[in-house]
């Protein structure tokens, strides 16, 4: 059984930190990224886990959150950000993480990629979102799933 807990998923940080498994690209950063909604975000910071050989394939599910942040500047939460890789990074079925600012609201928004829809809703229930969601403005916090199929970057991104 897969586990979702903080601990659990520290420790597969770990080991995915000591056999280089997870990078973090920087060819991206700065980048603005239209959404379909037409909000604009730009790319601060990026999480990718390598696959093990052999195992190589697409993620099926796209995790989408908003929200925005209470008693921080964006300057200041993006600072903070990376306190918690370790808790999300490691948890089943991650895969990589945008973080992105939309620079005239102030509002934050992250990309993932998960293995599966499964894991996508493990994540949608498990203690990273609740605590996310604890340190935002209340009701600001909107997320949603989106299966990798033909068509789902028109139900995520603006035509470029």
């Amino acid at each position: 059984m897969k586990t979702l807990n903080p601990m659990s998923s520290l420790l597969r940080f770990l080991g995915y930190v000591l056999t280089g498994r997870i990078n973090f690209p920087r060819e991206c950063l700065g980048q603005t990224v239209v959404m379909s909604d037409g909000q604009k975000f730009k790319i601060f910071k990026h999480a990718k886990l390598n696959c093990p050989p052999g195992k190589e394939r697409e993620p099926l599910a796209i995790f989408q959150v908003r929200f925005h942040v209470a008693n921080m500047t964006p300057r200041q939460n993006k600072m903070f950000a990376t306190i918690p890789i370790p808790f999300f990074v490691g948890l089943p079925g991650f895969r990589s993480k945008f973080w992105m600012l939309n620079e005239e609201t102030g509002d934050f928004q992250g990309i993932y990629e998960w293995d599966t829809i499964n894991d996508a809703e493990n994540y949608a229930k498990s203690y990273a979102v609740r605590f996310m969601t604890g340190r935002s403005v209340p009701g600001t916090v909107t997320w949603k799933i989106i299966p990798k199929s033909p068509g789902w970057r028109a139900q995520l991104y603006a035509k470029q």
